[in-house]
């Protein structure tokens, strides 16, 4: 009831007041139809209770019949909070859980917990929101331990979403995981990294989103939520088949995650609104929610699904994730537009990366997690709705490969020089494939040409994730035969750090070259380089993050560069010449920088 950006009624003509009795009473036949339709399928639901529903005695009494006779679980999400109730006692139009000060969550949990309480009885034992912070996760943990799983994060959700929005939605949520996950008591975008460090709740995405399209733009339009992929018109004919192969995508994935996978749909009354919605006619949101219903019930019935209430999944994932150490991993298709495009995402405690193989492999993401930030959000905190974790290579929002005039845009790859000429290996559009070396994770690409006017070198890549180190290995293999003139190989990083696309101030970052002489300078954007044998190295004390570069071969020479205010960037590298076929090993760690 009363979807939390639904601000107006949206019949023609009727009032803007989200308490009034034509939205209620639309969003209760809506939700009556959401479980039916289900139901017919054999689903099982959560039924996320809001604020404003509570209040509703006619709402409660279904959720109780749906969780008696269907197994249905009850749940409490803290979206939905706007209601006439809510207004009069908080004297506020935010309805964001995370925007509000430290003392106003604990305020508001209490109430929506309390009455929850005195509706059913008992309290839920899943909540969730589009975000939650540590800090609320944390207290509710603490006053209401029955929770086990919660809505924590909405993937890839921040300046993109913001420009497609009219500059007009605050709710910035870059950084953090795209499928299940425990957070850590630091900071919810984190795995957590130990027992410790558990939070205590088995945490959701909002949505199940397309990992390439939803990263490259606006991630409202690609998603297992057929209203998002009807509001990115993805569809022809009334007909979704996007919707399906985003699933089949999505059930792909077991293969790289000890035979898991996990997808949802999550739908409130608001997007199925009579009068239609995202230009489409309410027959055709109908038929999309229920073709998506019809699509996860086939797969059931062949064995190929099992529905799990929220709070079952918290319990499945808890026994079944290995251990907090053991990676996420996504090797994602392109299924928007039938290219050869190919992402690798992974994430751990120690780091989010994405790699792109139609880059030859570059790095085009890396969110430092290993330095466990702790980013405060709502009222008071000096940060009232950013909950975005910081990154060092983002290649949409600070440039990749391709750059304007002068500059140099974030990126993690290698180029191939012989004489005069270079060749970077993010112009190699390329596959791979995902195997297993013990317990680490290995991605090897097709073999490529590297084309100068003299020679034509076939080669390979490789990527070795070392688990539970915060370390990656690069392999660049020689296939073919070289001669004297030979090839020089350098792997190269160039990074910054931030959370959108301008550039903050890189004063105070060091960076060095650490072997037989350790070298240093502190960034004064002089274009200044160091030369040297041993380790390339980048302090970034803003966002207590260290970044290494490396050579197994110890006559690798490393280098270390200093940006420009035109290009604030910095570069590590590590190159060598071959004069005959071979292997360039090289590495990047990401430390704790304080």
């Amino acid at each position: 009831m009363a979807p939390e950006y639904a601000q107006k009624t949206t019949q023609s003509g009727k009032t803007d007041d989200v308490t009034s009795t034509a939205l209620l009473d639309e969003s209760l036949s809506i939700f009556v139809f959401q479980q039916e339709e289900a139901h017919k399928r054999g689903l099982k639901t959560t039924i996320e209770m809001t604020y404003a529903s509570l209040f509703s005695d006619v709402v409660v009494e279904l959720a109780k019949r749906d969780h008696k006779k269907y197994g249905d679980e009850i749940a409490l999400t803290l979206l939905g909070l706007p209601c006439q109730e809510f207004y009069k006692k908080y004297k506020t139009k935010d309805f964001c859980i995370w925007m509000f000060s430290n003392e106003d969550k604990e305020r508001i949990v209490d109430d929506v917990f309390g009455l929850f309480y005195k509706k059913f009885g008992f309290y839920p034992e899943s909540t969730g929101s589009y975000y939650l912070d540590a800090y609320t996760i944390n207290y509710i943990k603490k006053k209401y331990p029955m929770v086990k799983c919660a809505i924590a994060t909405c993937w890839e959700e921040g300046v993109k979403c913001y420009h497609t929005t009219n500059n007009s939605w605050y709710t910035f949520i870059d950084g953090g995981p795209w499928a299940p996950w425990i957070p850590s008591k630091v900071n919810s975008c984190l795995p957590a990294e130990s027992a410790a460090d558990d939070c205590g709740m088995v945490c959701i995405p909002h949505l199940s989103r397309d990992l390439i399209a939803c990263f490259d733009g606006n991630g409202s339009n690609f998603g297992t939520h057929p209203q998002n992929v009807l509001r990115g018109m993805i569809y022809k004919d009334n007909e979704l088949p996007y919707l399906f192969n985003m699933v089949d995508m999505y059930r792909e994935q077991g293969k790289y995650n000890h035979g898991q996978s996990y997808n949802m749909m999550f739908v409130g009354p608001g997007w199925l609104n009579k009068a239609g919605r995202w230009e489409q006619p309410y027959e055709l949101l109908r038929k999309s929610y229920c073709d998506g219903l019809d699509y996860y019930a086939k797969l059931k019935k062949a064995g190929e699904l099992v529905d799990m209430t929220m709070s079952e999944y918290a319990d499945y994932y808890r026994k079944n994730h290995p251990s907090y150490l053991e990676p996420e991993v996504a090797l994602w298709k392109d299924v928007l537009y039938g290219s050869n495009k190919e992402y690798f995402w992974y994430y751990d405690p120690f780091m989010r990366i994405c790699l792109d193989f139609n880059q030859g492999g570059a790095i085009i993401c890396l969110n430092p997690y290993v330095a466990k930030l702790d980013l405060p959000v709502g009222i008071g905190t000096g940060n009232a709705y950013d909950c975005s974790y910081p990154y060092v290579i983002q290649a949409n929002y600070r440039a990749g490969y391709f750059t304007h005039y002068a500059g140099q845009g974030t990126l993690k790859s290698c180029v191939i020089r012989r004489g005069t000429e270079e060749v970077d290996l993010a112009l190699e559009r390329t596959m791979a494939t995902y195997s297993k070396v013990g317990e680490d994770i290995l991605l090897t690409t097709k073999p490529f040409d590297v084309v100068f006017s003299d020679l034509t070198v076939k080669m390979r890549s490789l990527f070795l994730f070392k688990k539970g180190s915060g370390e990656i290995e690069f392999r660049r293999e020689i296939l073919s035969d070289l001669d004297e003139k030979g090839i020089e190989i350098e792997d190269y990083l160039v990074g910054c750090y931030g959370i959108n696309e301008y550039s903050d101030d890189m004063t105070g970052i060091t960076l060095e070259v650490d072997g037989k002489r350790k070298e240093a300078l502190s960034y004064a954007y002089r274009m200044r380089s160091l030369e040297g044998d041993g380790i390339a190295r980048a302090t970034i004390p803003q966002i207590h993050t260290i970044v290494e570069v490396g050579a197994s071969d110890p006559k690798a020479i490393c280098r270390v560069e200093e940006g420009i205010a035109f290009s604030p960037m910095f570069r590590l590298s590590v190159k060598k010449v071959y004069q005959k076929k071979g292997e360039f090993v090289s590495w990047l760690k990401v430390k704790k920088g304080n």
